[in-house]
């Protein structure tokens, strides 16, 4: 009897390490879209400063908001994981 109620116990323990391991990889994956969002922008303004180096200013600023907004994104998703558990 005793290693029935063992067994049950220890489904119930896989089941809230399942959920746990679920979101982390909800991150991961929620993670990609910013990391490549972050890429195009540093990449795009680097052959924009190398085409017009005299609106370096206005380029930079507009990375700097472009970047902010992607990590706006994936600090979003690294709390959903945390708010759906």
């Amino acid at each position: 009897m005793s290693a029935a109620l063992d067994m049950i116990n220890l489904a119930a323990g896989a089941k809230e390490n399942v959920v746990g391991n679920v979101a982390s990889i909800g991150y991961g994956l929620a993670a990609i879209g910013p990391g490549v969002g972050v890429g195009i922008i540093f990449g795009n303004g680097t052959q924009a400063l190398a085409r017009q180096p005299e609106a370096a200013g206005l380029i930079r600023t507009n990375q700097i908001m472009g970047f902010a907004f992607c990590e706006a994104l994936a600090l979003i998703g690294i709390v959903m994981g945390f708010v759906y558990q």
